[in-house]
């Protein structure tokens, strides 16, 4: 195998070991219970395509985001959860910076479902 060839797929290889890690399962179980609000940051389509069953649905992309936080109590129990982990990273972000203190960033949706126990529903 030439040396161009080696390196292509040394780094197909690589590149692959880090997008499996990234979207393997981690952390501990997440505790929801009665006073829990489970929020969603994905767009409303795709909500509607799948959806912790009783999720709320805030978009973090619709320009009044900030203005419905401002509506919900800082001292509230929050898990947020989008698709892939990315904007709810953000969304909890943006909420602790707003003065949130229970926010727990559950990931993408399936990861949300298995840590919480939460079914996904349409």
């Amino acid at each position: 195998m030439d040396m161009k060839k080696f390196l292509a797929l040394f780094a197909l290889v690589l590149a692959t070991t880090f997008a499996l890690a990234a979207c393997a399962p981690a952390g501990e179980p997440i505790t929801v219970d009665s006073n829990t609000i489970v929020i969603d940051v994905r767009t409303p389509s795709e909500y509607s395509e799948g959806h912790l069953d009783g999720a709320v649905n805030i978009d973090i992309q619709d320009a009044n985001f900030g203005t419905i936080l401002s509506q919900l109590p800082t001292d509230g129990e929050y898990v947020v959860y989008c698709r892939s982990g990315n904007r709810s990273a953000k969304a909890v972000e943006i909420m602790k910076a707003a003065g949130f203190t229970n926010v727990v960033d559950a990931g993408g949706v399936n990861d949300a479902s298995t840590k919480t126990g939460i079914a996904i529903v349409q």
